[in-house]
C-alpha cells in the first residue's frame, strides 16, 4: 500500500495557490504545537486527525492510511479565530451607498428611526464577498454578521447571525441568531428605555391595549421581539456602567438572555455580570475615551472581567468588517494588558462560540468539533505572525485574497 504523504512546506504553500476550498479528504497534522483551547491545554508536538470535517483524533503517533499528512514542524495550530461583531458580507465598500446593506433605515435618513426587530441582515449575505477573503487568509472562519447596532440610530436594529466563511451559500448557523438593541443609540436614556418599554408592552400586549392604539411596532416587528423576549438572545450595544445595570435590569424582567456588546465600562460592574453569568465582547484597544459613556474605558478591561469570572470575547468595534483580522492583534494588547495568554485565545475561539450557543462544535480543538483550523508561523496573537493555511469543516482554503492579488499585481518587478 502506498504510504500517506508528507506535506512539506513547499507543498503547503501549493496549497494556497487552490481555488476555494480543496476537498474535504481525511486529514493528518502532525508535529504541532496544538492549542486546544480546552482543559487539555496546549499540546507540545502532538497530531489532530480529521476525518469528513471534524476532528477525530488528538494525540501522538496517530496514523490515517490514505490521508494528506501535513509536518507542522512544531508550529501553532489553533481553532479557527471568531472575527468579532462585523458586516462581513454584507458591506463591500463603505462609502458606496449600493454595497451597503446592513441598514434598516438607509432610505429614512433625516427621518426618526423607528425601532425594527423584524429586519434580518443576513437576507442580504454575500459569502463571494471580496472582503471576507481578505479576513480568511489571516485566520478568521466564522464571524457574527449584525445589523447596523454598534453605531447606529435606532434602539432595536434588527436580527444577525453568525455566518461560517468558506463561500458556502448556507452559511448562517441558526442557533446563535441575535437581536441587536443600541443603548449607545444617540438619544436620551430615559428615551432608550421608554421605547424599549413600549416595543415590550406591545409584544406581550395586555387587555388594556386596543386595536387603535399607537403602535411603535409592525406587526411582525411584534411577532419577533417576542420570540426574543421569550429566551432569546439579545446583544444590547452599550458603554456606560449604569446603562450596564440597566440593561441586565431589563433582560432578567423580560425573560431574555442579554449580551453585552461594547462594555468600555463593563469591568465596574464585573461582580453582577459575573453573577448573572452575562457575557462581554469588547475591543481591547478602547482607552482613550470617544464619548462621556467611556469616561472608565482601560486597556484592562478584559483582564478585569475575566478575573472576576466573566466570559469575554473580542471584536474590532472601529473598522469591524473590512479589518476584523486585526482582532487577534487587539488580543495580544490584551494579553500586555494582564489577560492571560490563553484567556486570549480562548475569547478568539471557544468564547464566542459559547456565547453565540455554538460551544459543542467550534471554537475547541477536540474530537467531535467542526475541523477549523488555522496553522501560523509563530505565536498567533504576534503582529508579525502570519497564518500559513486555513481549513474549514477539514477542507483548505485558499491563501490568495483580493489584497494578495494587488500585491502581485502592483509591486515592483511584477509582470
Amino acid at each position: 500500500m502506498r504510504p500517506a504523504h508528507v506535506m512539506s512546506r513547499a507543498l503547503l504553500c501549493a496549497f494556497a495557490a487552490l481555488p476555494l476550498a480543496a476537498s474535504a479528504d481525511d486529514l493528518l497534522i502532525r508535529n504541532a504545537k496544538v492549542h486546544t483551547v480546552t482543559e487539555r491545554g496546549t499540546l507540545e508536538r502532538a497530531d489532530v486527525l480529521v476525518r469528513s470535517g471534524r476532528i477525530a483524533a488528538v494525540g501522538t503517533n496517530l496514523a490515517a492510511a490514505g490521508a494528506t499528512v501535513i509536518d507542522a514542524n512544531g508550529r501553532p495550530l489553533t481553532p479557527g479565530l471568531f472575527g468579532g461583531i462585523t458586516a462581513l458580507g454584507v458591506v463591500e465598500v463603505s462609502q458606496e451607498k449600493s454595497t451597503v446593506d446592513n441598514d434598516p433605515h438607509a432610505a429614512e435618513r433625516g427621518q426618526a428611526a423607528e425601532p425594527r426587530p423584524e429586519f434580518d441582515v443576513t437576507l442580504s449575505f454575500n459569502p463571494d464577498s471580496a472582503v471576507i477573503g481578505v479576513n480568511r487568509v489571516e485566520g478568521v472562519t466564522y464571524a457574527m454578521i449584525a445589523p447596523g447596532a454598534v453605531s447606529g440610530d435606532t434602539v432595536i436594529a434588527g436580527q444577525g447571525a453568525v455566518a461560517r466563511l468558506d463561500g458556502r451559500a448556507d452559511a448562517m448557523v441558526t442557533p446563535s441568531r441575535t437581536l441587536f438593541a443600541n443603548l449607545n443609540a444617540g438619544v436620551s436614556r430615559a428615551g432608550q428605555f421608554m421605547l424599549l418599554e413600549q416595543a415590550t408592552r406591545e409584544a406581550k400586549p395586555t387587555p388594556q391595549m386596543r386595536d387603535a392604539d399607537f403602535r411603535l411596532l409592525t406587526p411582525t416587528g411584534r411577532e419577533v421581539l417576542a420570540r426574543y423576549l421569550g429566551g432569546g438572545r439579545i446583544a444590547f450595544s452599550v458603554d456606560r456602567a449604569t446603562d450596564i445595570r440597566q440593561a441586565l435590569a431589563f433582560a432578567q424582567k423580560q425573560g431574555a438572555r442579554p449580551v453585552i456588546l461594547g462594555g468600555a465600562q463593563a469591568w465596574q460592574v464585573a461582580g453582577p455580570l459575573a453573577q448573572a453569568k452575562v457575557p462581554v465582547i469588547l475591543d481591547p484597544l478602547v482607552d482613550l475615551p470617544d464619548s462621556f459613556d467611556q469616561i472608565g474605558a482601560t486597556l484592562e478591561n478584559a483582564a478585569r472581567l475575566h478575573k472576576a469570572g466573566v466570559r469575554v470575547a473580542f471584536t474590532n468595534l472601529n473598522d469591524g468588517t473590512h479589518n476584523a483580522r486585526k482582532v487577534r492583534q487587539s488580543a495580544g494588547v490584551a494579553v500586555t494588558n494582564g489577560l492571560p495568554w490563553e484567556a486570549a485565545l480562548a475569547a478568539l475561539t471557544a468564547n464566542p462560540a459559547e456565547i453565540f450557543g455554538l460551544g459543542a462544535e467550534y471554537g475547541r480543538i477536540a474530537p467531535g468539533y467542526v475541523a477549523d483550523l488555522v496553522l501560523w508561523s509563530g505565536d498567533p496573537l504576534e503582529v508579525t505572525t502570519v497564518a500559513e493555511q486555513v481549513w474549514i469543516d477539514g477542507r483548505a482554503q485558499s491563501m490568495r485574497s483580493r489584497q494578495t492579488e494587488l500585491r502581485d499585481r502592483y509591486r515592483p518587478g511584477a509582470r
